[in-house]
């Protein structure tokens, strides 16, 4: 059936809050760019430093280098999911938020990829860079990059829903790492796993298919489990 003139005018609509939204967490966030590049400098530190602690012994480097780097990847994502909807909560802008005639499915999305934009993209950009301190074989840097491009993404789609249940409570980053954590498994396991399949000269297509798969459904299905339970925390 051919879409009808107020399907059109709402599709453009909600492409139009998508990008205001988007444009308006950039602005904010630049703002406070000591709390947004906490989670960054966290990851460059831990990889830098974990050498050190390790010894120059470069094989055993980079043997466990693809584990390493995803778990503080992992860690650094709970970090800076963890106030992602908390001011909202705290200045009651939340309740506008929710009110919004607007879709919220499409509001919640950009929020999701602006967080992407300013923690998961930089961190998978520079990821290269901490690779060569854990010794980690020149092959096994694009697949490392990639990996967490799509990694990253699903991390904050899944810790958006554990921020949006704990908003609420005071002191919820135990909880909401308890949450989150055993969601995030699958996705540290094809991570490192293609990582350590590139650096071992094979073919890490399929770890990242997988990722990719993961990564559309999230995109599909965490905004609405966002919305649930952000509307729940409303009410309380």
């Amino acid at each position: 059936m051919p879409a009808t003139p107020q399907h059109m005018a709402s599709g453009t609509a909600a492409l139009r809050a998508f990008a205001v939204v988007l444009q308006r967490d950039i602005r904010i966030a630049w703002r406070r760019l000591g709390d947004t590049a906490n989670p960054l400098l966290f990851f460059i530190l831990v990889c830098a430093l974990f050498p050190l602690g390790i010894g120059p012994a470069p094989e055993v480097l980079a043997a466990i280098a693809p584990g390493v780097v995803w778990v503080i990847a992992l860690i650094a994502s709970i970090l800076a999911t963890e106030t992602l909807f908390r001011s909202d909560f705290e200045d009651s802008s939340l309740d506008q938020f929710l009110l919004s005639p607007l879709p919220l499915f499409w509001l919640i999305l950009s929020r999701l990829a602006a967080q992407w934009l300013l923690t998961g993209l930089p961190l998978a950009l520079i990821s290269p860079l901490l690779g060569l301190f854990m010794q980690l074989p020149a092959a096994a840097m694009p697949a490392l990059v990639v990996s967490l491009l799509l990694g990253s993404g699903i991390m904050c789609a899944i810790g958006a829903i554990g921020t949006a249940l704990t908003v609420g409570l005071n002191r919820g980053g135990l909880l909401l790492a308890l949450l989150v954590l055993p969601l995030y498994i699958p996705v540290l396991i094809f991570g490192s796993a293609a990582v350590a399949t590139a650096a071992a000269g094979g073919e890490a297509g399929g770890q990242l298919a997988l990722l990719g798969g993961m990564l559309l459904l999230a995109i599909a299905l965490a905004p609405l489990a966002v919305s649930a339970a952000l509307r729940i925390a409303s009410d309380h």
